[in-house]
């Protein structure tokens, strides 16, 4: 009997509880900066202009943490705009059910290490330089092997 009572407070604490995040309000991560929607902005068709990228990641669910073109809102492939006479660093445009709404920017994005493992520019010239590297280092041994 006197188990009873321990085991029941032993589950108590060691039961695992669900946790989800709740986010203050909606964003989308664009070009390293987060820009808070405004889903109550709606932006005519006329004032859309250049398609600038799309929402590529969702954040964790637990952390938040996020990298990339990321949205807490909207799914992955919703396009953004740039807004006609407004600077990308001030608002874009994101398409909302074939409509567009103001995204404010807010903040920079917290650094990810996914965001420069994703970056294909720096891949590209880090495969560029290993390989003239490699040709240096090929070209010197056959040199040397050559004058002995």
């Amino acid at each position: 009997m006197r188990k009873f009572p321990i085991v029941l407070l032993l589950m108590f604490f060691l039961a695992s509880s669900a946790h989800a995040l709740e986010w203050a309000y909606p964003f989308v991560v664009w070009n390293g900066d987060v820009y808070e929607v405004k889903l109550e902005e709606m932006i005519e068709e006329s004032e859309i202009g250049k398609r600038l990228g799309e929402v590529e990641t969702k954040p964790h669910e637990m952390t938040g943490d996020h990298y990339g073109n990321a949205s807490n809102y909207f799914p992955i492939g919703t396009n953004y705009y740039e807004i006609k006479g407004i600077s990308t660093s001030t608002a874009i445009a994101v398409e909302n059910n074939e409509q567009w709404v103001e995204a404010v920017y807010a903040h920079k994005a917290p650094f990810h290490i996914k965001n420069i493992l994703s970056n294909v520019f720096l891949i590209i010239t880090v495969a560029a330089l290993l390989m003239m590297g490699m040709v240096y280092y090929v070209y010197r041994k056959n040199r040397s092997t050559r004058h002995v």
